[in-house]
């Protein structure tokens, strides 16, 4: 959180900004603005007590700024872009495969994000099948290795995703085998799985090509439908569920380990160190919420609003959590026991027991927006963030912790179920799985039958690696260490996961 008290200070922070050779312009444009925000003071009272949670690092706010101006996650809908074209971009609805993925493009430069590039560019083989069946297979091939080259070189930031399935369709595949030729960070991309409608050998490949190039990751779309019902979802960002024809607000989180430790018994936790974090963020949320929607322009005036590619209802508030396991191994130290979280029962049913009350009472706040989701925030297992040394992400086993790799997955199901605006586990993988991907998704299959959201795997020794949920290669991380200006803004975000919170240190899988 900046907080600039003198000119002097602001200047000062502009200036080192401008000197760092370690960002490229754009990147140096996006700071100055967020230091520009971040000038204007917190829609909160100065006396409120998210400054001293915050200070205490109870509650992070993600930096989204003092003052945001924008949604932080839109999910447009493209398919009406597609289908009607765009009177403010002066796009007519495309004929051909070239015109169509030309649009794309050119709706994608205009959609913000947190980010400030679109962290939802579309489930692309259902909106792109129909040009590519009227398209000579090379053509369509060589239009959309050009599509992909043109996302990844000019939207910098992995957090941008791509959805695919469940069905298999010939784009699909095409975009897959592509993935796996150009070994490219953006965009991050979900296959949408369903057992019942994703057949094997077109899920198999998915798995082949994640192991090549970690890309895509596997939902199990039958357990999202569910929950969303008649309303359509997207993976956006990370692995974020929401509502497509809009998205989310604001995600902010609690540092469930620091609360913990400031508790003096395991009553005093439940009864006054979680409830009163819990109500903080739930007004500090509400208040960003307010001050996006009644005091600036955006959903009075932006295009995506006035010509009905977003909804101001289908937009809901993402309450985020991270370091369950710190926080439930320092909950039993306080009743003098030993557990470790995700081998040791005792440590599961403390975190289920906090996660219990996390949903209880935050499913008792009532937003004065979000009708999409009956006014109340959506729970998010976030991954991580600066300053996160010793906090393990969302509900997460510790690194280093992990037992066998069927424990694993029965117990992250445990806790997967409380998120439905996501939630995600990851599995390096050796050599043994590229050369058997049928083994991989019996394993997943496995894992979604027992309640999980979300699974990806890649290669323990492929230079593309998933964070905590986004892409980064680590040859860039390297570069970005040395020094060198890498054009990918997410390299920033993962230097530290990659070099002090142990992500290449997870347990490496065979099958």
């Amino acid at each position: 959180m900046e907080r600039f008290f003198t000119m002097d200070e602001f200047h000062q922070a502009v200036r080192d900004v401008q000197k760092d050779t370690a960002q490229t312009y754009e990147q140096q444009t996006f700071r100055l603005a967020k230091l520009a925000e971040n000038s204007l003071d917190y829609p909160v009272a100065k006396d409120d007590a998210f400054y001293d949670l915050y200070a205490k690092g109870e509650i992070c706010d993600l930096d989204e700024g003092h003052a945001p101006y924008a949604p932080r996650y839109i999910l447009p809908d493209y398919e009406k872009y597609l289908r009607e074209g765009s009177e403010f971009l002066r796009i007519e609805p495309p004929k051909t495969l070239l015109e169509a993925t030309t649009a794309l493009l050119i709706m994608y430069h205009h959609v913000p994000s947190i980010t400030r590039f679109p962290v939802y560019i579309g489930a692309l083989d259902d909106l792109l099948e129909p040009f590519v069946e009227t398209t000579d297979e090379d053509d369509a091939r060589a239009i959309l290795k050009s599509f992909l080259m043109q996302l990844d070189r000019t939207v910098d930031d992995s957090f941008c995703h791509a959805n695919i399935g469940p069905y298999e369709t010939k784009t699909g595949n095409l975009l897959l085998e592509l993935l796996e030729e150009l070994q490219i960070v953006t965009p991050n991309m979900t296959l949408l799985y369903d057992e019942e409608k994703t057949p094997d050998a077109f899920a198999e490949k998915a798995l082949a090509c994640s192991l090549t190039c970690a890309n895509p990751a596997f939902a199990n779309d039958a357990y999202y439908s569910a929950d969303f019902g008649d309303v359509p979802y997207g993976i956006a960002s990370c692995y974020n569920a929401l509502p497509k024809h809009g998205g989310a607000f604001t995600l902010s989180r609690l540092r469930l380990n620091k609360i913990a430790l400031g508790a003096e018994s395991v009553d005093g936790f439940f009864e006054k160190n979680l409830p009163h974090a819990i109500d903080t963020m739930l007004h500090f949320m509400e208040s960003k919420i307010r001050y996006l929607v009644e005091e600036t322009a955006f959903f009075k005036s932006n295009f995506l609003v006035t010509e009905d590619f977003i909804d101001l209802d289908n937009f809901v508030g993402l309450f985020g959590m991270v370091g369950l396991a710190e926080c439930t191994e320092a909950l039993l130290k306080l009743d003098g026991i030993e557990g470790k979280y995700g081998t040791d029962e005792a440590a599961d049913a403390m975190g289920i027991r906090v996660m219990d009350f996390i949903q209880d009472r935050v499913s008792k706040f009532e937003s004065a927006y979000s009708p999409v989701w009956n006014h109340r925030f959506m729970l998010h297992a976030q991954v991580g963030a600066a300053n996160d040394e010793g906090t393990t992400a969302a509900h997460r086993i510790p690194i280093g912790q992990e037992p066998d790799l069927y424990t694993h997955i029965r117990q992250a199901a445990k806790f997967q179920k409380y998120f439905p605006s996501g939630v995600g586990d990851h599995f390096p993988f050796d050599e043994t799985a590229k050369k058997n991907p049928k083994a991989v998704l019996d394993v997943f299959k496995g894992g979604f039958k027992l309640g999980n959201r979300y699974l990806s795997a890649y290669n323990d020794d492929g230079d593309l690696i998933r964070v905590t949920g986004y892409l980064v290669k680590k040859s860039d991380v390297e570069a970005f260490q040395a020094g060198k200006q890498v054009s990918y803004d997410t390299v920033q975000y993962a230097a530290d996961p990659l070099t002090k919170y142990g992500i290449l240190d997870r347990k490496v899988e065979g099958v």
